[in-house]
């Protein structure tokens, strides 16, 4: 099984004042900016071109996770997409690890926030330990021969947009 951690794509800063209509008034309701769901097409593009193909998504029930999951789906054929509470800021790899383990498919993506993508690669790959640095965008796919198991994964690759000049 291959799972695919992402961090969402670009979104405004927290504490930023939301827009003129005032669509959303919490942090969970933060959108992707407008740039970063033109950064974010561009990069899952060229990775869809190049083998990336989840075959069902979980997500962060936050709007920016959410956003940046339908961005993947929009780019590599429109798989399903499920919202977990586990993926949500203090992510639950217990809960991701059985999720992952009943879903549909041997490609997984994982759309979440930092710290917590950053935590949960650490663990899967490592002792939990290590440090993973995740920029926003950032996608990592790890290898497992099995369902996802904590320090059972091998890291295979590890991008960032400016990595890929997006």
């Amino acid at each position: 099984m291959k799972v695919y951690l992402a961090r969402h794509a670009w979104a405004g800063h927290y504490g930023d004042t939301p827009p003129a209509n005032g669509s959303w008034t919490t942090d969970s309701e933060r959108p992707l900016t407008p740039e970063g769901v033109k950064r974010y097409r561009r990069l899952v593009r060229l990775l869809a071109d190049r083998g990336f193909a989840p075959e069902r998504i979980a997500t962060s029930p936050y709007a920016r996770c959410r956003q940046t999951a339908e961005l993947i789906a929009e780019a590599t054929g429109g798989p399903p997409i499920d919202e977990l509470e586990a993926l949500a800021p203090g992510a639950d790899l217990d809960a991701l690890s059985a999720w992952s383990a009943h879903a549909d498919g041997e490609s997984l993506c994982w759309v979440g926030h930092n710290p917590c993508v950053e935590r949960l690669a650490a663990q899967l790959i490592g002792d939990g330990y290590a440090a993973v640095r995740f920029a926003k965008g950032s996608i990592a796919a790890v290898r497992f021969d099995g369902p996802p198991t904590p320090r059972e994964g091998v890291l295979e690759w590890h991008l960032t947009a400016k990595l890929l000049g997006v």
